[in-house]
């Protein structure tokens, strides 16, 4: 019997290859995602479209697979942004709210992200081990990741060592 179900997720979106993507960044920010995280694919060096945290997937996701757990990647990326945006929503092109993911493609045509925007953190977090040694904007940001998909934030990476994770292990309240 599965007992723990755990999503890898990173802390921003990427994608590849065409279709609707409403939260790609194409100005700077998007950038510094692709040129920080390395958003370039193994075999063919394409770049991957990169933009912000979309709730309405990963809501989406987790309704299908039954999440446990979250592991998230790459927090360390998002250092530096003075904010950062996360889609709660989408609105239809007649100006309708979507919070779940549609179950048609032709859905998303016309269609925007509804943002939310947090502080950003300027520090370094690749040598925090504990989920204390993290700017309290980014704590804030893992904790509303956990809020808004609804599944604990157990594991999240601050950099590319092997060693660079925080791991929040659960306590009986939690």
């Amino acid at each position: 019997m599965v007992q723990r179900n755990i999503a890898i997720v990173k802390a921003y979106t990427t994608r590849v290859g065409e279709g609707p993507f409403l939260t790609e960044d194409h100005g700077n920010e998007g950038k510094l995602m692709r040129e920080r995280g390395f958003e370039f694919g193994t075999t063919t060096g394409r770049a991957r479209r990169c933009g912000w945290l979309d709730f309405v997937q990963l809501r989406y996701c987790q309704m299908i697979n039954g999440w446990t757990d979250l592991a998230i990647t790459k927090l360390d990326i998002l250092s530096g942004f003075e904010s950062i945006k996360v889609c709660l929503s989408y609105i239809d092109k007649n100006g309708k709210t979507m919070e779940s993911y549609p179950a048609q493609i032709q859905a998303l045509d016309g269609a925007t992200a509804e943002w939310k925007v947090v502080p950003g953190w300027k520090e370094d977090i690749s040598s925090a081990r504990k989920f204390s040694d993290l700017p309290k904007a980014a704590q804030d940001y893992c904790l509303l990741i956990e809020e808004l998909v609804g599944v604990r934030v157990t594991w999240i990476g601050v950099g590319a060592e092997r060693d660079a994770i925080i791991h929040r292990p659960r306590t009986i309240f939690s």
